[in-house]
């Protein structure tokens, strides 16, 4: 069991209500102080206008996950592009890994999409949920169209829904961008996250 996580609230927070949600959600106490300039979760302040997915990966953070683990039907986009990212932005004492229910390829966009971010992920494969090591402290599902994958075992989850990169737009190009859109936006993420 994981102990409270540190917030600091000042009076009528927008954020009190969000945190809180967050919280539940993940299953874990919180120890508020009361009467602080700024909101803050586990020592990182957070803006009034933080979105929710902000909120999450600050206290996902503050919890210090050992093993984070990325999910997709496919595993071939967005979490190969999250793995990969992942890995480039987390501590060396965090394990990063990804899987999917339905595992194929990994798709060229996705490898050339971190390329250009100087992440090479070539020699990454798809893999199943039987192939993760075990165990996983955060499971985040990045499906938005799709039934994302379950996972059963015990672990911190988050759904971050992003749309499916594979098949964006009416050509190459368009499809492209959409990959470094998906790109863009968990390195966002994992800069709260991570950084």
């Amino acid at each position: 069991m994981a102990p409270p996580v540190h917030v600091k609230l000042p009076p009528d927070s927008p954020l009190s209500d969000v945190i809180a949600a967050v919280a539940a959600r993940l299953h874990v106490d919180l120890d508020v102080e009361a009467g602080a300039k700024g909101a803050e979760v586990g020592g990182l302040p957070l803006p009034d206008d933080a979105p929710g997915w902000h909120v999450e990966a600050a206290v996902l953070r503050a919890l210090a996950p050992k093993h984070v683990l990325f999910l997709c039907v496919a595993n071939s986009a967005r979490s190969q592009l999250a793995e990969g990212l992942a890995r480039s932005m987390a501590p060396g004492s965090v394990k990063i890994s990804s899987a999917g229910s339905v595992p194929t390829q990994v798709r060229p966009q996705a490898i050339n999409a971190l390329a250009e971010a100087g992440i090479d992920i070539s020699q990454h494969r798809s893999t199943g949920l039987d192939e993760v090591e075990r165990p996983v402290d955060a499971v985040i599902t990045l499906c938005a169209e799709e039934a994302c994958p379950v996972w059963l075992e015990k672990a911190w989850r988050l759904h971050w829904g992003l749309p499916d990169p594979a098949g964006a737009g009416d050509n190459p190009e368009e499809e492209m961008e959409a990959f470094r859109g998906v790109r863009d936006e968990l390195r966002r993420r994992f800069e709260v996250l991570f950084g």
